[in-house]
């Protein structure tokens, strides 16, 4: 990868860049949707992430060369930058790191010419924007003679995406590209927010199946679950539902329109499974955890309702195959993908034989990724 970056930015820019910097993208291992309701979270930094390259340039001016296929963009850096639209929008999670440093007592470059090279498949719901933003971050900061904290450098990359992307996304995935630690999950307590890693066992392996499927109204379901949440801990009487308790809701059960009733019963007994799946892995006991992924996708497919039959046939199939330990939807739902679970048997042939099922039902074959730990956000020696 560092070879194929250093290339394009030759190619685009006559020279070498003064710094590189790399980020993974991130599966989520278990917390679904309890992020923006306080709770907790566990995800595992991938083996796959996005590079970024850049050298200081002419003052005012901000120069992206040659990524996705796209001409070289320029954008002027002073007060009338702001998000850009049409075939320039690409560029918007860099963008908004750079806009967002003084937030964070943080010194902007006043110009740069920047270069970005992925090892991430397209659309597979593994954050490549955390990984762009946490990749930048990295490399504007350095080229501008700053050093900040991990914490600083993660809720950089989620204030960009929240406030000048204008997705609502919660910490997770920054969290676990800025904290990966190869052989780890990263676990975050979205309230603080707080960060650790978690050992996991040398046997356990990440198979994800992605359906390239996505629900024609995923960005209102979300932003309905978002509100139904709120709604719930309203009626409960918390500030977030990470506040409240299996018997506080069922106490309130008759006060919350059913959809509520619901979702917060999702993300109550979620966060209770993160526990649960840490006591797991301090034991070693991978066919636990296994057990508790499986169950927080029933949990979704049945209370949060945020999968899909295509996901939910994928479960089907992987919690009844050999050597798998459970499976369960990975990121917000609503289509995208499986992950699996797995000791280090389960092999290339037997995730055929699941999409080879699956192609079967639905006439399209899933992408397979075998995926292993890696770690976090980094810079790259450049010579």
């Amino acid at each position: 990868m560092k070879e194929t970056l250093l290339r394009k930015f030759r190619a685009a820019f006559g020279g070498e860049p003064t710094v590189i910097a790399r980020a993974p993208g991130r599966i989520e291992f278990i917390g679904n949707h309890t992020d923006y309701n306080g709770g907790t979270v566990l995800g595992a930094a991938i083996d796959r992430g996005i590079w970024v390259a850049v050298r200081a340039a002419e003052a005012g001016h901000a120069v992206f060369g040659g990524n996705h296929g796209a001409a070289p963009i320029t954008v002027a850096l002073d007060a009338s930058l702001a998000k850009q639209s049409g075939e320039r929008a690409w560029v918007n999670y860099q963008l908004g790191v750079w806009a967002k440093l003084p937030d964070f007592g943080l010194k902007q470059p006043a110009g740069f010419q920047c270069v970005d090279v992925s090892d991430l498949p397209p659309g597979a719901g593994l954050s490549s924007s955390a990984a762009i933003e946490l990749a930048t971050g990295l490399a504007l900061t350095a080229l501008a003679g700053e050093a900040p904290e991990r914490a600083t450098l993660v809720k950089l990359g989620r204030k960009a995406e929240n406030e000048f992307v204008g997705v609502p996304c919660g910490i997770l995935d920054q969290g676990v590209s800025g904290f990966g630690k190869r052989d780890h999950l990263v676990f975050i307590d979205c309230r603080g927010p707080a960060f650790a890693t978690v050992p996991l066992p040398a046997d356990a392996h990440f198979w994800v199946f992605n359906t390239h499927t996505k629900h024609a109204l995923v960005d209102g379901l979300y932003a309905a679950r978002h509100r139904e949440c709120m709604e719930a801990a309203q009626a409960l009487g918390v500030g977030l539902l990470a506040d409240a308790t299996p018997a506080l809701l069922e106490a309130k059960k008759a006060t919350l329109p059913e959809a509520n009733y619901k979702r917060a019963k999702h993300v109550i007994e979620e966060i209770g499974r993160v526990a649960a799946v840490q006591a797991a892995l301090a034991t070693g006991d991978l066919a636990a955890v296994g057990r508790l992924l499986t169950a927080s996708h029933r949990s979704s497919q049945n209370l949060f309702e945020n999968s899909t039959a295509e996901l939910d046939f994928l479960v089907d199939h992987l919690a009844q195959a050999r050597h798998v330990h459970g499976a369960r939807l990975t990121g917000g739902g609503f289509g995208g993908a499986v992950m699996a679970l797995t000791n280090g048997t389960f092999a290339q042939a037997d995730a055929e034989q699941v999409a080879a099922a699956y192609t079967a039902k639905f006439g399209a074959k899933p992408d397979i990724l075998h995926l292993k730990t890696g770690p976090g956000a980094e810079l790259i020696p450049v010579g």
